[in-house]
């Protein structure tokens, strides 16, 4: 992949019926979302609830979504293991189902050994093996684990490490190292609570559950940015907030899929051990999308 990774990414979700993955569904809801301009999609990714994904799903995931995904599109696939050797492997199985990125997220369970250098070495190894570039995955608030400015950069150097997720929300890191990065490196945001400001602070797009629900409207924030209409960005950027820290942070994937429902996706039941959104919560997201126009 020789371009720069830039514009809205889908953090897909994986629809389930009866515990198992519904590939119609899935596959539906590629369909729609190709007519929505998106940059391509992130396949058993955190929102793809990876973690309870065995491997064999994922592969069908990842070529279902090859074979839906219109021309044009990137796939991206999430294939964090905990060792370098299982990570790499199943990278590089990806790549041979038609990956063309990696999002690989930092190893955490020994986090005390996951110091700066054993996450760079970590890095390091699957890049110069994987077939596919590889893009670090920074998401603290679910591994417990901060990249350090430090490693970002030194990451940046590598020619097959092609860029970053950061779902932190931390606009002042994202400023701070900004200007070290090679300029076709690719700062991807991950937290949609502050998609237009990181923008503003050079980061190149974003990779977001928000574009699950409301692919559209993240896409015209987007333009409006490019377009310098910073007043049209800025109020889409206002009003998408209360959806945003609703599926992340309050309701989390069963509060993503019941959303996706009501905006005319599929959303279905999240993967046990996670409930289903209780009424509660279903009314507080009807509200949020009825002030949106959208359905419910």
């Amino acid at each position: 992949m020789g371009k720069k990774l830039q514009g809205v990414f889908a953090a897909l979700t994986t629809p389930f019926e009866n515990n198992e993955i519904a590939i119609p569904h899935f596959r539906d809801n590629i369909q729609k979302y190709n007519a929505c301009d998106l940059a391509g999609y992130v396949v058993a990714g955190s929102s793809g609830e990876a973690a309870y994904l065995t491997d064999e799903e994922a592969a069908i995931l990842v070529k279902k979504a090859v074979e839906a995904s219109a021309p044009g599109k990137t796939i991206i696939v999430g294939t964090a293991r905990e060792s370098t050797a299982s990570t790499t492997a199943f990278t590089n199985r990806m790549a041979d189902l038609g990956a063309q990125a990696a999002l690989i997220r930092t190893p955490s369970y020994f986090k005390p050994a996951m110091t700066t250098d054993a996450l760079k070495r970590y890095y390091y190894t699957i890049a110069d093996e994987a077939k596919i570039p590889i893009i670090p995955y920074h998401i603290p608030q679910v591994t417990g684990l901060s990249i350090e400015q430090r490693l970002v950069t030194e990451l940046s150097r590598h020619p097959h490490i092609i860029g970053l997720k950061d779902s932190s929300g931390n606009l002042p890191f994202l400023g701070e190292v900004m200007p070290l990065l090679p300029s076709d490196f690719s700062y991807l945001l991950g937290a949609g609570s502050v998609f237009f400001f990181g923008l503003l602070l050079g980061a190149s797009g974003g990779i977001l559950r928000l574009a699950d629900v409301i692919p559209g409207q993240c896409v015209i924030l987007y333009r409006a940015f490019l377009d310098g209409n910073a007043e049209k960005a800025s109020s889409i950027q206002k009003a998408i907030i209360a959806l945003n820290n609703a599926i992340i942070q309050r309701h989390g994937i069963a509060g993503t899929k019941y959303a996706m429902d009501l905006a005319g996706f599929y959303g279905g039941p999240p993967r046990e051990p996670i409930l289903p959104l209780d009424a509660e919560g279903k009314k507080a997201i009807q509200q949020i999308l009825k002030k949106l126009d959208l359905k419910g």
